[in-house]
């Protein structure tokens, strides 16, 4: 796929742009795709979660900050490769982190601090619900934050007026439509197969579940309504723009699409939406998503249900804990360097340790890692301990280290799997993303030991969910008449080059016999969480 400078140029300059925005765990991207699909210029800011009265959190103003920086850095990116800064778009895509609670009153104030998808403290909710609706509502789901609030009698419920997700609120404040693409909606209240809205029987149990509680509260009310990709989501408010673009530069009257999550967003960036074929996406969190041909036999506490962007119904296996700790390893190796007088940037340390991990034993030589910086509900545990264990007569070597720190970012992930696996849920291809496969052949080749599946990246796996955005904006303006399926297969990725690793017999051995120790070694994570506070 190419697009010569000056198709570029005219593209941006006429308005025929689409633009994608994620705002991830710990960066905000912002992509713009030109009439193929490929990105024609990328920005992005950093931000971090806090850690505030036991709650993981970000501020609204972080938000909006991290935003306007990330769509500044994309307009400046445009700037210096086309001599052109884009004031309007064709379509515009908001995307961000799933789940979680945010909370407002009919005046729109935010009543209490954003819950994120990480906090893990709404297990008698999620129990509850679980066994009411005979559907796995995991602690995450804003359904499990509302119900948990009620079951606290929290002081904000009374004045409650809306709840929705990260990328419903940004989406919301931009066009003053209260949507969401159906995709992110499936992460907060079970979804209706045939309708793609809010599943009625289920609402009407819990609406009577929180007026036994004296609740007045009714989900069809209190959530936004769900759309399908493709449907029209609103346009951009003058004041919208100004919220993205403070210089004043960026038109109002730009058509958006339905707002999705990331998961979602990682199903489009990887053409996981037909069935039998999954993705797995990595970054703070690891979640791989499976579109299926059937229902699951059985209730799983360790698998979401969620649904396409397109509405169709996905297994997800998320874990809290992805590239986090793998990260802050990256970042002590680079601080030892720049000691020794090394310029060596961290994307050359990051590539370099990962490359020695390519070295390491396939069992890790007897070194065992544990990412968990949060709790891991697949594994049962309620909190993290980030640990490295090793007997003492382990191979402790750089490559031996790096290899077991890549295969503690897939081991909880592969536990979930087997679940999957039981019920004879079939695969014809794994696609992954996310930025630690922009050193190839590494992650990838360690996922397919991992779920013992060939693993496909493309050439667009580092861009991620805001590509993936980006090309949703583009299936509002382009897709008319077609399937998303149909839209991606034809326009999207019919030519895009992507590189596909079997895994090697060798390491799916060693993968084996490290999960085992894994498996053994969470007793020490748990002791670890007792005695560590």
């Amino acid at each position: 796929m190419t697009d010569t400078a000056g198709a570029a140029r005219h593209t941006l300059a006429s308005g025929g742009a689409r633009l994608g925005i994620e705002l991830g765990s710990t960066r905000i991207k912002a992509v713009i795709v030109g009439d193929d699909e490929i990105p024609l210029a990328t920005g992005g800011s950093s931000w971090e979660n806090q850690y505030v009265d036991q709650t993981w959190t970000y501020s609204l103003d972080a938000v909006w900050q991290g935003i306007q920086q990330a769509f500044a850095a994309v307009c400046a990116d445009a700037q210096a490769k086309y001599a052109t800064t884009p004031t309007r778009f064709a379509a515009i895509g908001i995307s961000a982190m799933m789940h979680g609670y945010l909370a407002f009153d009919d005046h729109g104030r935010q009543l209490v601090e954003f819950r994120t998808w990480r906090n893990t403290s709404t297990g008698p909710a999620a129990t509850e619900l679980t066994d009411l609706l005979g559907f796995n509502v995991p602690l995450r789901w804003s359904i499990a934050h509302l119900y948990q609030a009620v079951l606290n009698d929290e002081p904000h419920l009374p004045e409650l007026d809306f709840c929705t997700t990260l990328a419903g609120y940004v989406h919301w404040q931009l066009t003053g439509s209260k949507v969401l693409g159906v995709g992110d909606a499936s992460g907060m209240f079970p979804i209706d197969d045939s309708t793609h809205l809010w599943d009625a029987e289920r609402a009407a149990k819990v609406d009577g579940l929180l007026a036994r509680h004296g609740s007045k509260l009714r989900i069809a009310e209190v959530f936004p309504q769900p759309l399908d990709a493709g449907q029209q989501a609103g346009s951009l408010t003058p004041e919208g723009a100004k919220l993205l673009d403070p210089s004043g530069h960026l038109e109002a009257g730009i058509p958006l699409c339905p707002p999705e999550g990331d998961a979602g967003t990682g199903m489009v960036a990887t053409n996981a939406v037909a069935p039998r074929t999954g993705n797995v996406s990595v970054g703070t969190s690891i979640f791989a998503m499976v579109v299926l041909e059937r229902p699951l036999a059985g209730v799983h506490t360790e698998i979401d249900l969620v649904t396409t962007p397109a509405g169709h119904q996905v297994a997800m296996v998320h874990c809290n804990n992805g590239a986090s700790e793998l990260g802050s390893w990256a970042d002590l190796f680079a601080d030892f360097a720049r000691r020794l007088g090394s310029k060596a940037g961290a994307d050359d340390v990051f590539a370099a340790l990962l490359g020695a991990a390519l070295e390491g034993e396939p069992d890790a030589g007897g070194l065992l890692a544990f990412n968990t910086l949060a709790g891991e509900p697949v594994t049962g545990l309620d909190e993290g301990r980030p640990l490295v264990v090793r007997t003492p007569g382990s191979a402790f070597t750089l490559a031996n280290f790096m290899r077991s720190q890549v295969y503690a970012m897939f081991a909880a992930l592969s536990l979930g799997m087997r679940t999957l696996a039981a019920e004879n849920v079939e695969l014809d291809a794994i696609y992954a993303h996310g930025g630690v496969f922009r050193t190839a052949g590494v992650a990838q080749r360690f996922l397919a030991a991992s779920i013992g599946t060939p693993v496909t990246v493309s050439t667009t796996a580092s861009e991620g969910g805001a590509w993936g955005m980006a090309v949703l904006a583009s299936y509002l303006v382009n897709g008319a008449g077609r399937t998303l399926q149909d839209f991606l297969a034809d326009d999207v990725f019919a030519t895009m080059t992507s590189e596909t690793i079997a895994p090697s017999e060798d390491d799916v051995a060693g993968y084996r016999n490290y999960l085992a120790e894994y498996e053994a070694g969470l007793a020490i994570e748990k002791a670890a969480i007792g005695a560590l506070r």
